[in-house]
């Protein structure tokens, strides 16, 4: 199963309360039948000055099969127009990062402007996608770790 949640009020309470309601978390939407990225909506307005950064809480989990992952990506029309970059340059959602005890599986999705233009996004705007892939594991893969948290929680 595939699904794009809303994370709870708690979990709003601690990551967003401050910049948007909780009826402001729009889940992300494919914008044509044959779009292969899932659009994400901002909670909140915010400005971009060339070379700031910003770490945007979604507000959005996502659960999906175990051999499937999200791709976070910028939206084209970002990175032309205006060199808009992901910190991370592409985001992995791992399937076991949904509801993990840490945070929940809330999505952060960091922008830094590389670009000379001021980049505004309003409140309601597309400013990411995600994109679901399958994966494949190794005959001889021996993994058994459990996610406990976010960024960083299975090794540096």
């Amino acid at each position: 199963m595939r699904k794009f949640e809303k994370i709870s009020v708690k979990e709003y309470e601690k990551k967003l309360k401050d910049k948007c309601s909780y009826e402001d978390i729009k889940l992300p939407i494919r914008s044509t039948k044959n779009s292969a990225g899932y659009d994400f909506f901002s909670p909140f307005s915010f400005e971009l000055k060339p070379g700031e950064t910003i770490k945007i809480p979604s507000g959005i989990k996502v659960k999906m099969n175990n051999d499937e992952f999200l791709a976070i990506l910028v939206r084209s029309s970002m990175g032309f127009k205006y060199n808009i970059r992901l910190c991370n340059q592409v985001g992995i959602v791992d399937s076991d990062y949904y509801n993990n005890e840490d945070n929940e599986g809330h999505m952060f999705i960091a922008l830094k402007n590389e670009g000379e233009k001021v980049f505004n996004v309003e409140k309601g705007d597309k400013y990411a996608q995600g994109i679901f892939l399958k994966y494949y594991l190794t005959d001889d893969d021996i993994a058994e770790g459990q996610r406990t948290g976010g960024f960083g929680s299975t090794g540096n």
